[in-house]
């Protein structure tokens, strides 16, 4: 009883952590995804901005954070910080994660492209 107990337990703590933790991209992939990008943004520390804001240490900031940057009232007014998941949603469908964004990009459709970009936003953090 006490063995099929311990097994229960290890395989609800299995799948718990399974859930909660995000699939890790390539960065060097993610790299490469970033082309995309950059016609608008800049990703290098103290970059300057262009059409999009600088990029860089996006991860964990508050939207509309960039310095020198005019963002749309949606983005200002947001509220959101971006997260992995946030950034996930955003980098899906930017006009239905927030309608009003300024944003012109329609998204990435694929969502290994969205991790590999993300763990480059995050080795650019």
């Amino acid at each position: 009883m006490k063995k099929i107990a311990l097994m229960a337990f290890g395989l609800t703590a299995g799948i718990a952590l399974g859930l909660g933790t995000a699939q890790a991209g390539d960065a060097a992939a993610g790299e490469k995804v970033f082309k995309k990008c950059k016609s608008c943004h800049t990703i290098e520390a103290d970059g300057k901005n262009k059409i999009g804001p600088n990029l860089f240490g996006i991860i964990g900031k508050a939207a509309a954070a960039a310095e020198g940057f005019k963002y749309s009232d949606a983005m200002t007014e947001s509220g959101v910080t971006w997260t992995e998941e946030a950034l996930t949603e955003f980098l899906t469908k930017p006009k239905d994660f927030m309608p009003g964004t300024k944003m012109s990009f329609g998204g990435l459709k694929k969502a290994e492209q969205i991790e590999d970009l993300i763990a480059y936003l995050q080795a650019n953090s």
